[in-house]
């Protein structure tokens, strides 16, 4: 049960002595009272701002302890150092009595969110998406040339909402009307004081670039969160049920980062900048949710991008899929099996791989026979298999001996 008083215990440690261990499980997460604290990470080598030192009043570990993953980074002493450990179980109790801290968390969070989201994209996509209004043009004329005219039709419409004075209006809109003979969903429109709201498969909720000021629960149904880059599809993640969505336009007054797609009907909560702090006053729970949805976001994208340290592609596709199964509670280290929610087409695009050369390497995978479809999604017969291979692989790498052929 959560604990009613946020009682955080407090902790001391020597120089140079390890807090945290990258791999490792936790509850809980520290907030730095005295002394500096190095973060180091596996993707140190990929990133400006390696080897953070962390100092007096900074939240460390607050990401894996939210998400209830395996840290994602080694934390060392670098002087004596006096914490404050924080368990998963009184983050309710916080809100409550600190809300300056949530608040820091989530806008931490927040800015974690998008730094990564950028470096996920350069490493995937050679490049970073556009982040205004003009980019929605590029992700209507990718689901043109996609034929998913439902897509197309809501991003040209948003575009010609946003850039009412672009000099391309009347090819828009030429274009529009001859595609919308194709759209076969209607995408619903509510009221801006509409909270519960139901959306059909085969629509955007919302598209990148666009402006917006609404986070979404998800109550029932999936939404893919992707990126269109280059003329490519990346595929960041697919929510389910409790799932959360649009949170960094409502906290950073920014364009959508990424486009939401309904790849089955779907029923929401849309929580907007009006509604939120009444919400998050009311109900405590919102605020805990968002933090930890927000957590799990930043765990996974931080695992993609560790996927793309691995050179062979079939063995990105492998680790792309350990990272899905750790994220949906599999434990991986056993014959457990598990029905992904998930083709391969995605799990391509969560690898990085443009789709063609992922269609190659998935056939690769199912003549383990650990690894089938079924009604066209990714079914795992034993959870091991995804670890054994992203091992193999990473191992084969660091020796120099990847020939690109997958461990029997």
């Amino acid at each position: 049960m959560p604990s009613d008083i946020f009682q955080p215990a407090r902790v001391n440690f020597v120089a140079g002595s390890v807090i945290v261990v990258e791999g490792k499980n936790t509850s809980r997460f520290f907030i730095i009272q005295r002394g500096k604290v190095q973060i180091k990470r596996e993707i140190d080598a990929l990133i400006e701002e390696k080897n953070t030192i962390a100092g007096p009043g900074d939240i460390i570990g607050a990401v894996s302890a939210m998400a209830a993953y395996s840290f994602i980074e080694t934390l060392i002493a670098v002087t004596d150092v006096t914490l404050l450990a924080v368990e998963r179980d009184q983050y309710p109790a916080l809100i409550r009595d600190n809300t300056a801290i949530a608040v820091k968390i989530i806008q931490q969070f927040s800015q974690r969110l998008r730094s990564l989201d950028t470096m996920l994209s350069r490493r995937t996509l050679s490049a970073a998406a556009g982040n205004d209004a003009t980019h929605i043009l590029q992700v209507a004329d990718y689901y043109n040339g996609q034929k998913k005219y439902n897509l197309a039709f809501y991003a040209y419409q948003r575009y010609a909402a946003h850039c009412p004075n672009a000099g391309n209006l009347a090819e828009i809109k030429q274009k529009m009307m001859k595609i919308a003979p194709q759209v076969k969903v209607q995408r619903p429109v509510y009221p801006p004081d509409q909270m519960a709201r139901k959306y059909p498969k085969d629509c955007l909720i919302c598209a990148e670039g666009e402006t917006g000021d609404e986070l979404y629960i998800i109550q029932e149904g999936r939404v893919n969160i992707t990126k269109i880059v280059d003329n490519q599809e990346m595929v960041l993640a697919v929510l389910k049920k409790g799932g959360i969505f649009g949170e960094m336009a409502l906290l950073e007054d920014k364009p959508r980062a990424a486009t939401a797609e309904v790849s089955e009907d779907c029923s929401v909560l849309a929580i907007n900048r009006k509604n939120f702090e009444a919400v998050s006053i009311a109900n405590p729970e919102i605020v805990s949710r968002l933090t930890s949805a927000m957590a799990e976001r930043i765990w996974v994208i931080y695992k993609q991008i560790a996927t793309t340290l691995i050179e062979n592609p079939l063995g990105r596709m492998y680790s792309a899929l350990l990272v899905q199964l750790e994220k949906d509670r599999v434990a991986v280290n056993t014959n457990q099996s598990h029905q992904c929610g998930f083709g391969f087409k995605e799990l391509s695009g969560m690898a990085g791989i443009p789709a063609a050369e992922g269609e190659l390497h998935s056939k690769k995978m199912l003549l383990t026979k650990r690894i089938t479809l079924v009604n066209g999604k990714i079914f795992v017969t034993d959870a091991s298999e995804a670890m054994r291979q992203t091992e193999y692989f990473k191992k084969a790498q660091r020796l120099g001996m990847d020939r690109g052929d997958a461990k029997r």
